[in-house]
């Protein structure tokens, strides 16, 4: 069997641990495929700010698709290559029809040079460098994504009243029960992969793409090889066409050892 041309994987629950961080092992095979000339692009929901750790094993191809699609990253240049995300005309009166919808919801707008919230959105970052506003103010460029937290409903009814809300005005998806990513029309993990695969000339038949939650469901669609991690999703891994070993036993380094013989 010819080994996939291009290698696309998730991150958390995926690749890297349940401590975020990219394993000696895993660390090893990536190294290993890249040099046999296997792009192994990153296909994160993370924001920039969240990938320090994860540059060092991106690979000689440089490329990393970030915020489920809406940026793809140049690692060398360290500069962003593109963004597709929300506008203004379309966000603001988004914004306001879901703080009617989910009055006790935290929001918040992701850009590219970091996150912008409500105050009921309760960051989790530390250090926190967010910055607490009015999301309706003049924005500073397409948001990447838009944010919608909330736990004091179920996660089941969140994203029910949430993608009534948006309807077809933009792309609602989630990775984490109480959390809900909004993105521009039709960006998508699945969407950005293709975007990069058509540039470089391979097909769906020639990827295999990783995952675990429902945000990675149309990227793996869409990859003529998928493997859902065991510890993924019950309709992640109903989606794939394999699954491999758990993230916390380095999964897709498993599988990628057995593809490529290293």
């Amino acid at each position: 069997m010819v080994p996939p041309r291009l290698v696309a994987t998730d991150l958390d629950g995926t690749l890297v641990g349940a401590d975020g961080r990219v394993s000696a092992r895993t660390a090893e095979v990536l190294a290993a495929v890249n040099a046999l000339g296997v792009p192994v692009v990153f296909v994160t929901a993370r924001p920039l700010r969240w990938m320090g750790d994860i540059w060092p094993h991106v690979g000689s191809h440089s490329l990393a698709i970030v915020s489920n699609g809406a940026i793809l990253y140049d690692v060398g240049a360290g500069r962003v290559v593109d963004i597709r995300g929300i506008e203004p005309e379309v966000g603001i009166p988004l914004l306001a029809d879901l703080a009617t919808a989910l009055p006790r919801a935290g929001l918040g707008l992701e850009y590219a040079s970091g996150l912008h919230r409500n105050a009921l959105y309760e960051s989790d970052e530390i250090p926190d460098l967010s910055i607490v506003c009015d999301l309706s103010a003049p924005w500073q460029g397409p948001v990447a994504k838009m944010l919608v937290k909330d736990y004091s409903i179920p996660p089941e009814q969140l994203r029910a009243v949430t993608a009534d809300v948006v309807g077809d005005r933009a792309t609602p998806t989630w990775s984490v029960p109480g959390l809900i990513e909004i993105s521009a029309v039709g960006v998508t993990k699945g969407w950005r992969l293709r975007e990069v695969c058509r540039s470089l000339g391979i097909d769906a038949a020639d990827v295999v793409a990783f995952g675990d939650m429902p945000n990675d469901l149309d990227m793996m669609g869409w990859a003529g090889t998928s493997y859902a991690m065991a510890n993924g999703h019950e309709s992640v891994r109903a989606a794939a066409t394999h699954v491999a070993p758990a993230n916390d036993q380095d999964g897709v380094a498993h599988v990628l050892s057995e593809l490529y013989g290293v």
